[in-house]
Order: structure tokens, then sequence, then C-alpha cells
């Protein structure tokens, strides 16, 4: 089975147009049972590897993300920005064992969602999960896995919202969301669920979207969920009239180093084996970030700008975004590409397009997740093409295929749209959202949490 025919799923109609498509992830993982005549018997090597990358994937939130974020902030919010940030995980990972991996991967469902093992009820060290070949892998191990997307996911959406969401709010928007916008989706995409398929609702020519890695169900869904957050939170205070500049780009910069070092679990582990699927979304992980870093410094010096390490940095998590959906849907010159186009598009996104329209997406959350994610998303048709090394064969359609990526795209934005509202507006009526002027002012270290994160 190649790259480009992984797994098909899709999403059904709301109103003749709520969804229109959603893309078949890397991580989705086969429901037929194994064969009667021997119980199946999870690969050591395939479990020892997808255990390393699920703790990768841990290392990207905790020290990565926190570290990331929090530099990125002004001192007296350093600490609220980290803690929201581990608490919004584990939040996640709680959630997800209770009732998240039934709603997502449960034995029952429907098109929008399943159910059962509530409490991960009948899961065992002996069951296992389908990979993409005959191998399997201990389910315990893939729920590990995909809970850590999970929790990454909601943690990347509060990069918009920092120094003004109370934390108890965070907490409650963050419980909301998960339910009726993350699980939904992982259902619809990685469990098989969703009514579109390969040649269904829109002809038998219609393909798949492809998402290696789960861009669109995380980066875009954060990126705009992140947006759609920051607008109905508000500006924070002083925004465009004081300087808020990052109080520690050395502490950013060690972030950009620990997310990079763990997305090749994010990317490489989707494969879900240790394998050359893995090793090419593993090189990919590695040229698309590297040309996507110089590109970013290269368009502020093309700007008028020194290059700079906020730059760098940025330019990093930019390519890292565009290259998850295509990280097996690609050769690496593909990727060099990709990532050079979605950091320039993201630069002007958080450096013209954020000013001029006047948004607070405190950390750029939606201008390098949400932006990088849709470049990525897109791209990823023309990844596939074989002039640039991709794996497409000589019937590729890539006007059929980018018709797709695109409905992929809008499907997406339009879920997370809805939803996050839902979530934002559910959590000001049973917590207020914001902090007080007064706090918001001194800093949410010691309004929320009572410490500085500095003792000078």
């Amino acid at each position: 089975m190649t790259f480009a025919n992984k797994f098909a799923a899709g999403a059904g109609a709301v109103g003749l147009s709520l969804f229109a498509a959603l893309p078949a992830w890397a991580q989705d993982v086969a429901a037929a049972p194994a064969a009667e005549a021997a119980p199946a018997v999870a690969n050591p090597g395939n479990n020892a590897w997808m255990m390393t990358a699920t703790i990768m994937v841990l290392l990207m939130i905790l020290p990565g993300l926190a570290l990331f974020y929090g530099g990125l902030t002004r001192t007296k919010n350093m600490l609220s920005t980290m803690t929201q940030v581990g608490a919004a995980a584990c939040l996640a990972m709680l959630i997800w064992v209770m009732y998240g991996y039934g709603l997502a991967f449960g034995p029952e469902g429907n098109a929008y969602i399943s159910w059962g093992k509530w409490f991960l009820a009948g899961v065992t060290a002996d069951s296992t999960a389908a990979t993409f070949t005959d191998e399997v892998i201990s389910e315990y191990v893939f729920i590990s896995f995909q809970m850590t997307f999970a929790a990454i996911t909601l943690a990347l959406v509060l990069g918009s919202v920092v120094e003004r969401m109370k934390f108890s709010a965070v907490m409650v928007f963050g419980a909301i969301w998960l339910t009726i916008v993350y699980f939904p989706i992982a259902h619809m995409v990685w469990a098989g669920g969703g009514l579109f398929f390969e040649g269904g609702m829109f002809g038998t020519d219609t393909p798949a979207a492809l998402d290696f890695a789960g861009g669109t169900v995380v980066h875009i869904n954060a990126g705009v969920s992140a947006l759609v957050a920051a607008l109905i939170l508000g500006k924070r205070i002083g925004y465009q009239k004081e300087i808020m500049a990052p109080h520690s780009l050395t502490m950013t910069m060690i972030g950009t180093g620990l997310l990079w070092v763990g997305w090749f679990g994010f990317n490489a582990g989707s494969a879900l084996e240790a394998n050359g699927s893995a090793g090419l979304a593993m090189i990919n992980t590695f040229v698309a970030t590297a040309a996507a870093a110089l590109f970013w410094m290269l368009a502020e010096r093309v700007s008028g700008h020194k290059p700079s390490a906020l730059g760098f940095c940025s330019g990093v998590i930019a390519g890292l975004v565009a290259i998850t959906p295509a990280a097996g849907n690609s050769g690496p010159f593909g990727a060099i590409l990709l990532g050079a186009v979605a950091s320039v598009i993201c630069f002007f996104a958080v450096t013209k397009l954020k000013a001029k329209l006047g948004y607070d997406d405190a950390l750029d959350a939606f201008g390098i997740h949400g932006i990088g994610g849709m470049v990525g998303a897109i791209g990823t048709a023309f990844t596939m093409l074989v002039a640039i090394g991709g794996p497409a064969g000589d019937d590729y359609a890539l006007g059929a295929q980018l018709t797709t990526q695109v409905m992929a795209v809008v499907t997406t934005i339009i879920w997370a749209s809805i939803g996050t509202a839902i979530a934002i507006y559910v959590a000001k009526a049973l917590t207020g959202l914001r902090v007080s002027e007064e706090v918001e002012r001194e800093g949410l270290d010691l309004g929320e949490h009572g410490e500085r994160a500095y003792n000078y």
C-alpha cells in the first residue's frame, strides 16, 4: 500500500455543507479483528519504537512547549503560561483514559463518535492495535501515543490567550473543547468513522485526503481554535500601545530545540512501526525544518530587518508544522520546498496580517500552527509529484487531490470554529473567562498562582 492510499476517512453532511471531507491520518487504525486462528502478538521492536515516540511527544509538551511559550511571554506571566500548558496536558490525559479514547476509538459508534471502553474497560496487557501491515502493537502503547496528541493539541491552543485568561477558565474550556471538538474529529479521521471515503460521496474518482501525521487535526484545529478563542477573549491591556517583547528568548530557543527533537516521535512515530515509512518521515522532519528556519531569517533580511533568534525559532516551528501532513507523502526535496514556502507565508501572516487585522494572537498560535497547517495540508498534494521526488504514480491526478485537500482544510476550520466558540462561551458563563484588570496589570503569576518566576 502506498503512502497516498494509507487510510481514507471523512465526515458526512450536516446542513449539506458542514462536513465535506476529512483527511485520512497515518494513525488511522484498521478495526478488523485479528485472525481467529492465532491471537496477534505485539512486535517487540515496534512496541519499543512506539513507546519511545510517545515519550518524545511528551517531551514536546513538557518541557518543550512550556519553555517555548513561557519564554515568549512577559516576566510577570512566565509561570502562569507554563502552568497552563502543563495543567491542560494533564487534564487531557485524564479525560482521554476516562472517555476520550472511547469517544475516538471505542468498539461501537457512528459517523461522528464512538463509545465503549470507558475507563479503558476491556483493555489488557495482551490487547493489540493494528498498524499498516500485518504487524500489531500493544493497545496500551497505542492509547498512550494518541493520548499525547490530544494533550499537545489542547496546549497549543492556549498560545493565543495567555496573559489574560483565568486558570479556571482554561480548565473548563479544555474539558469542553476536547469533548466536542477534538474527540469527534479524532474518531472521524483516525478511526474511520466518517461518512466521506475515497470514491464515496463526491464520485468514484474522488481521492482520499492525505495527512501523514495529523497536521490537520492537530495544527489547523489548534490554530483556528486559538484565533477564535483570542477574538472572543479580547486583546490584552495595552496591546499595540505598549511593548510586549518576549522576556527570555534563551528559554524559547531551548524550547524550540526540545520541540524539534520531540517532533520525530510525532512524525516518524505516526508510521506505527520502525520501518522505512518512519525513516522517510524522519529525514523529511530534518530537512523541511532546516529550510524553514533559514528562509524565515531570509524573509526578515529581505524585509529590512536583521535575522533574529526569534525568527529562527519561529521558522523551525513553521517547518515542523508544515511537514507534518506530508512527512510520509513527500521526498526530501519536496519537503525542503514545502518548509521554505510555509515559512515565508507564516512570516507574513505573523508580521503583516496580524498587525493589519489587529487580533491579539499573543504567541502566534494561529499565525504559525493555523496558517502553517493549512499550507502543509494543501501543499501535500504537490509533494506527491514524482517530479520533486514524491511517491505518486503515473495516474496521479493533482487537481482532484488538491480539491480534496482544500475541502479537508475548510471542513476542519468550520468544525473548530463552531466548537471553540461553544467551549469559550460556556467557560465564560461559568468562570468569567478573563482575569480582572488589576490581575492582568500585576501579572498572572502572582494574581492567579501566588508566585514569581524570578526573585529579583
